[in-house]
């Protein structure tokens, strides 16, 4: 280290009264960032580190001093990672202010990280000619903490992107639908940002499900299909990048490299999709992400503007979108059933409508059937409710795996009615049959099961009852062979 320039820079540092440091930014070969290190750290940087390190092992004025200067010891001259998270963001800022000798200023939210806003400089340091090293500039960064956002500086942007946000907004709130509006607002994104593709996605990890709301590309690729062939896991996976940052920046191979050791199935998703360079935003409700703002192969000189946008944008977009997955999910709770996930009676009763409706006018065959649970008060009066629930809802998965074309409703307690319009006569009694395999055990799991097939001619609620006879008249074989389970 050049004692003669440490003394310098640590007497600078120590003049500011904010958390302060200056880096050491070292360049590789190829002119990339290689390595970030505290040069010096000044004394309120400090102060933050005690906090890290140490906590509340420091009980007098005496302990205070010693930890402090063990402090200094281990941080200067050590990696920036010694007491934070790897941030390529970070080291971005860091290097384009050392070696492009560009002030940087950015308000960022890390409240997930560390429960604070940081409002962040990154100042270019010059030094004699006798001090430097070919390989190494100097950046000084220094940031407050903030436990709410200050919105007259997060607010404080360019008249340029002030004028593309409320472009935006406006169309967020015109009269086209949900879908409409995202679209257009996806295209402005992909055009400002110059990139190849941008989209809209929403994200339920409760259910396991993403979906692409809207999707954007210059050669008009569908990115919905695209996305068709990743699974979930895939996109779960990038909850777990985020927990460290507010965005994440790809820019070169150098950040695919580096992610590509944290989610090596989604980075491997992007090499074969010719996937250079991307900017994924979260959107967050309750300190919960709901869904992402995706955009790949954008036009790198404009990054800085871009995530700006895209920050202040996000605020916006996941309003839209919270609102979206609340009236889907108020839609999926008023006609799923809860507990077994099939449709629930209210959906049946609309579908049996529909259904009929569209028979009269467009006859085709079609087939029903109804399963009940044999032996459920059995259960329920030995076992508990509980179990009892158990039961319904393995009923209802062994229905899903076999009739999974087909709709699937729980008609009642323990009753399930099926409408087919899908299989054969002959490819509906398969599946039959099969539910007949595997529900018969009277001590686990057992269905009484009616069904009827119809080539076209009839109507769907006279096919229902055929069915429903059917299904009772089997109910009433399975308590005449076993009485004790007659409920």
């Amino acid at each position: 280290m050049n004692r003669d320039l440490y003394s310098k820079l640590k007497v600078a540092v120590n003049s500011i009264p904010l958390s302060a440091t200056v880096l050491s930014i070292k360049r590789d070969e190829h002119g990339n960032c290689a390595e970030l290190r505290y040069f010096v750290i000044n004394d309120s940087f400090t102060d933050d580190c005690l906090a890290i390190f140490f906590q509340d092992e420091v009980s007098n004025n005496k302990d205070l001093d010693e930890k402090k200067k063990e402090v200094e010891s281990k941080v200067e001259g050590a990696l920036y990672t010694i007491n934070v998270q790897k941030e390529p963001k970070f080291e971005d800022a860091c290097y384009k202010s050392a070696w492009k000798k560009e002030p940087l200023h950015t308000y960022v939210d890390t409240t997930k990280m560390y429960g604070y806003w940081t409002e962040d400089f990154f100042l270019p340091v010059a030094v004699s000619d006798d001090e430097k090293d070919p390989d190494v500039a100097y950046c000084l960064f220094i940031y407050t903490l903030n436990k709410e956002m200050d919105v007259n500086k997060f607010s404080a942007v360019s008249p340029d992107i002030a004028s593309f946000i409320i472009k935006a907004c406006l169309e967020l709130q015109s009269e086209n639908d949900f879908y409409s509006s995202m679209q257009l607002v996806t295209d402005y994104i992909r055009e400002y940002t110059g990139a190849y593709g941008a989209s809209v996605m929403s994200y339920q990890s409760d259910l396991k499900k993403y979906e692409v709301i809207s999707g954007s590309t210059m050669d008009n690729v569908s990115i919905k299909e695209i996305f068709s062939h990743i699974p979930f896991s895939t996109v779960a996976s990038w909850e777990m990048l985020l927990k460290h940052t507010n965005a994440i920046i790809i820019k070169n191979e150098d950040d695919l490299n580096y992610y590509e050791t944290q989610a090596p199935a989604w980075v491997k998703t992007l090499r074969a999709s010719n996937v250079f360079n991307l900017c994924l935003v979260p959107f967050l409700r309750q300190n919960s992400i709901i869904g992402y703002l995706y955009i790949s192969n954008f036009d790198a000189r404009i990054m800085t503007k871009a995530k700006e946008m895209l920050e202040l944008l996000s605020f916006f977009l996941s309003a839209e979108v919270a609102n979206h997955l609340f009236l889907e999910r108020l839609e999926y709770l008023s006609n799923i059933d809860i507990l077994t996930g099939v449709k629930n009676r209210n959906c049946m009763n609309a579908d049996v409508e529909e259904f009929s409706i569209k028979f009269k006018f467009n006859p085709m065959p079609f087939s029903v059937a109804f399963c009940d649970i044999n032996g459920l008060k059995i259960v329920n009066d030995n076992q508990g409710h509980d179990a009892g629930d158990k039961l319904i809802a393995a009923a209802a998965d062994i229905l899903k795996d076999i009739f999974k074309d087909d709709n699937i409703y729980r008609a009642g307690g323990d009753e399930f009615s099926i409408i087919s319009t899908h299989s054969t006569e002959r490819e509906f009694e398969e599946k039959i049959k099969k539910l007949r395999e595997l529900t018969s055990d009277p001590n686990k799991l057992c269905f009484a099961v009616g069904y009827y097939h119809d080539g076209g001619s009839g109507p769907l609620e006279l096919a229902m009852r055929y069915a429903d006879e059917r299904m009772y008249q089997d109910k009433n074989e399975f308590y005449k062979r076993h009485p004790d389970m007659r409920r």
